[in-house]
């Protein structure tokens, strides 16, 4: 079964719909496309069939694979050049958050005159862009976490600073996105759980920022449900299609919700990932806990609120039990320390840059310095709030 939506932006959904990639640029008018992936997937099979079918109808695909996870400012201005030296006319992001982010941020930057980071996420920053030749996107997702196919932003690193930057304007997001689940049926047990762990961080912050948005909140309670009914059942067994599916939906759902907000899972994971480049999804899925029973105070009453409807048991004891056991039945290990060297961090530094993080201010409860500090201890030592 194949399925089209138009929310939050033109979906074509269902098994073998990447066959469907050039008619995906000839309604966008993309004559010459430049094809971005990252490094790690140019070279598989599946990759090399869907470039060789895109030959069929294009003259010759252009390439640019020459990045990987957590990619930095200058892996987009590589990828710009190429885009302006074959005179492309349009993106086609294929593959994880990274491929996703900087085939988005290529787009966009192909049409800018002023550096990068002069439209981070902070205010009124997009309005400095030059909206003319901002290139149309074309999105395929082969993980189901970032759902970064249906986000206004990019997530780069500034090199020189070593902070993980959002990089936001309206028309970061892509004009078309192909879900289709027999691109994610290779994806090792390992990373669906990491990138499955990333979707479920995505609505269950979402749900929990504060402020009045109910389509959000109905997006991210239906999007952790997803996730509760289908990950284990994708980890388990890579070549169910119909979890695959569930959990491409649940991407795309958080990235939709967390228009609402996000938090301090982010805001720690983000400076984490840019000084020991750890994975964003495995980074989200540690610090979880941590900040659950944090900010229990503020979250207690909306959680046990969909309790019934995630079928739990209707209290937060049971909501964190489930997270506790998903992580363990995930093998997702349940301190920091268990994937960054003690001796490597430095909570002064790590604790600034969380609290300076844009998800910081829609967390539930105000944060301080002390508290960023408190929850990176915790998460070192293993002990819960």
């Amino acid at each position: 079964m194949t399925y089209n939506w138009n929310y939050p932006t033109t979906m074509w959904v269902g098994e073998n719909r990447v066959k469907d990639l050039h008619l995906a640029c000839n309604i966008l008018n993309i004559k010459n496309p430049l094809f971005i992936t990252d490094k790690d997937l140019i070279g598989l099979p599946f990759v090399k069939e869907v470039i060789s079918d895109l030959n069929k109808h294009f003259k010759e695909i252009k390439t640019f694979s020459d990045f990987s996870g957590n990619p930095i400012g200058e892996n987009v201005d590589e990828g710009v050049k190429i885009y302006k030296n074959n005179k492309c006319d349009g993106v086609i992001a294929f593959g994880g958050g990274s491929g996703l982010d900087v085939g988005k941020a290529i787009a966009f930057m192909a049409g800018q005159t002023r550096p990068i980071w002069d439209f981070e996420d902070i205010g009124d920053y997009w309005k400095r862009a030059d909206e003319k030749n901002i290139a149309p996107i074309i999105a395929v997702p082969t993980t189901a976490g970032t759902g970064s196919e249906t986000g206004r932003a990019s997530a780069i690193i500034n090199k020189q600073t070593g902070v993980k930057k959002i990089i936001f304007h309206p028309k970061f997001l892509p004009s078309i996105v192909i879900l289709d689940p027999t691109l994610t049926i290779d994806l090792s047990p390992r990373l669906t759980a990491a990138t499955g762990m990333d979707a479920l961080a995505h609505n269950l912050e979402a749900f929990c920022a504060p402020g009045f948005h109910p389509m959000a909140d109905g997006i991210a309670i239906e999007g952790m449900k997803l996730i509760r009914n289908s990950l284990l059942n994708a980890v388990n067994n890579g070549k169910d299609l119909s979890a695959r599916a569930d959990l491409l939906a649940a991407a795309s759902m958080g990235s939709t919700a967390f228009q609402k907000g996000l938090g301090a899972i982010h805001s720690l994971s983000h400076p984490v990932n840019a000084q020991f480049n750890i994975h964003h999804g495995l980074s989200n899925a540690i610090f979880m806990p941590y900040v659950l029973t944090f900010n229990k105070d503020a979250i207690e009453e909306r959680i046990i609120s969909i309790c019934d409807y995630l079928n739990l048991d209707k209290s937060f004891k049971s909501f964190l039990d489930w997270i506790l056991e998903l992580r363990k039945d995930l093998e997702i290990p349940h301190k920091l320390a268990d994937v960054v060297e003690n001796n490597k961090i430095d909570l002064n530094k790590l604790s600034q840059m969380a609290l300076d993080d844009p998800s910081t201010g829609t967390n539930p409860k105000k944060l301080f310095l002390e508290d960023m500090k408190l929850l990176y201890e915790h998460s070192i030592s293993g002990e819960l709030f």
